[in-house]
């Protein structure tokens, strides 16, 4: 026997707070469409691997008052998974409250992956695949209201190896042109 909600609205409500993308239902009961922007081409890049590595990039962003992209490690759609991007980006974000990120999960070459990424939630995906399926995903993203963004390591800060996370992502955002000093900040 199938149990029916008294509210049929429920699940997909709870299912879309829980990926911080709560949409409100029209009268009708549709959803309206959500559209994302693509990242910040001006924002600091930073790569992550896990959850102190994220927060000190968003206190960093948050204390240098730029927005960010932050970036999974190349291919960590595939170890970490779509759930755990999602959670990182909602458990850093509520530790650092104020902090404007945008979160791109790299999928690597795995369209299939980046589908199970766009079931989970995730906003902003990046994939290297074959032209024709690179182009499918795009499809299936934008109907989601997700973006298939560029991870465009080339100016990456990569905290792989940091001892000083903090201090790392401080430093590549007072050197990045997105990054303004507050006044007085200075003395």
């Amino acid at each position: 026997m199938r149990h029916e909600h008294k509210n049929p609205n429920k699940r997909a409500e709870f299912l879309q707070a829980s990926t911080g993308a709560l949409r409100h239902r029209s009268a009708s009961g549709e959803l309206p469409p959500m559209t994302r922007p693509p990242p910040d081409p001006d924002a600091a890049r930073i790569v992550v691997h896990g959850y102190d590595h994220a927060v000190a990039a968003l206190e960093a962003a948050r204390g240098a008052g730029a927005p960010v992209t932050i970036l999974s490690a190349p291919g960590a759609a595939r170890s970490g998974g779509p759930a755990w991007w999602r959670e990182l980006a909602a458990q850093a974000g509520a530790a650092v409250p104020g902090a404007e990120a945008e979160w791109i999960l790299d999928c690597a070459d795995e369209a299939g992956t980046a589908l199970a990424a766009l079931r989970e939630g995730v906003t902003h995906i990046a994939l290297e695949c074959e032209p024709a399926v690179r182009a499918r995903v795009h499809e299936i993203a934008a109907q989601t209201g997700a973006v298939l963004a560029n991870a465009g390591r080339a100016e990456a800060l990569d905290l792989a190896g940091s001892n000083n996370p903090q201090r790392d992502c401080a430093n590549h955002l007072s050197g990045h042109p997105g990054a303004v000093a507050k006044p007085g900040a200075l003395g």
